[in-house]
């Protein structure tokens, strides 16, 4: 687990692609004081597990899931990441709850600067929107931010100049692709409400009535009401 604080910027030593997984090497510096091989680091959010370490960095396997989920694929020798260790068990929690599982990509869009702070407008798609809420946590790169502006097509965080410095974020140009991960909690609690479907319209969509409700000369709602499937699934 992680929370989404940057602990350095690394640097792309190569990127050794097979038929569908890769290989990246990366060099680092701050972090390597104690990642062992079978540690979990975050690079661009994505989590990867350490498999060599070496004084100045270390390597990671990339598999075809990975590559196809995030933007993992298109870093060349150079590139700079965004990374960060697995937390500690006593650590702080000084942004929120990051799995490092990515959810998607989004498209960088605008950037806009409004005194210190700099404005990114990333558009995504709607299966991504739909956890994005405003003033709420999302990752970017790694980076957990805070949504200021949602609309049907995109979101927009406001970065603060110390954000800037210590991430890769606002090095990228328009039209780069940025990794994305929701908010865990809101995907959990959309499971559990829907009863495992995961889709939250069946608690608050039309209800008929039933033949018991019509016999006894009321009408009785067929779906479970907000609360009854709040005490169904443990939560009351």
């Amino acid at each position: 687990m992680f929370t989404g604080i940057i602990e350095e910027k690394g640097k792309v030593k190569s990127i050794n692609h097979g038929a569908k997984s890769a290989v990246l090497s990366i060099k680092a510096s701050k972090i390597m004081s104690d990642v062992k091989i079978g540690d979990s680091i975050a690079v661009n959010g994505v989590c990867l597990t350490a498999t060599t370490v070496l004084p100045d960095g270390f390597t990671a396997d990339v598999m075809a899931e990975t590559l196809r989920r995030s933007s993992l694929g298109s870093l060349k020798a150079g590139s700079e990441v965004n990374l960060e260790r697995a937390m500690a068990a006593g650590g702080r929690f000084g942004g929120h709850i990051v799995s490092g599982h990515i959810d998607g990509t989004g498209t960088i869009k605008e950037f806009k600067r409004e005194d210190n702070a700099i404005w990114v407008t990333i558009a995504c798609d709607k299966k991504l929107l739909r956890y994005i809420i405003e003033k709420g946590s999302i990752t970017i790169d790694g980076i957990s931010l805070t949504v200021a502006v949602v609309t049907d097509s995109y979101f927009k965080v406001s970065i603060i100049p110390h954000t800037s410095s210590e991430t890769t974020l606002t090095s990228k140009k328009v039209g780069d692709i940025v990794n994305l991960e929701n908010d865990i909690i809101g995907k959990y609690v959309e499971k559990l409400l829907g009863g495992g479907s995961g889709n939250l319209d069946e608690l608050f969509g039309d209800n008929n009535d039933t033949d018991e409700g019509k016999g006894s000369g009321g009408s009785k709602k067929s779906g479970s009401s907000f609360m009854d499937t709040l005490s169904k699934n443990g939560f009351l």
